[in-house]
């Protein structure tokens, strides 16, 4: 078990790093949730970040338009680093694993 996020790894052998799977340990199910929900978040946010940059690119925004959207994108980043931090959680805890299909993020 991962006691950094209560997490079984593999045939439940414990494991100094996780592997991006998720696998909830009924004890430290908030942690897991957390890191899922993390996750998604992360997923959502990188989204908007492409959507903006096509935006920007395609030149159909305002110089106070764009501006104001690297702002708000920063203040994004800026707070997922924070409840990253809070849930004990880096950026390879939210590449999760999706086995055939490869990592999410």
């Amino acid at each position: 078990m991962d006691a950094k996020h209560g997490m079984i790894v593999g045939g439940g052998e414990p494991a100094h790093r996780p592997t991006g799977k998720i696998a909830l340990d009924p004890e430290k199910a908030e942690e897991g949730l957390a890191q899922l929900v993390m996750t998604v978040m992360e997923l959502l946010r990188q989204l908007v970040e492409r959507q903006a940059m096509r935006r920007v690119e395609g030149g159909t925004l305002s110089d106070e338009q764009e501006e104001q959207l690297g702002v708000a994108l920063m203040n994004l980043e800026e707070k997922m680093e924070e409840l990253k931090e809070v849930f004990d959680l880096d950026d390879e805890d939210l590449n999760i694993d999706l086995g055939p299909l490869g990592n999410l993020l």
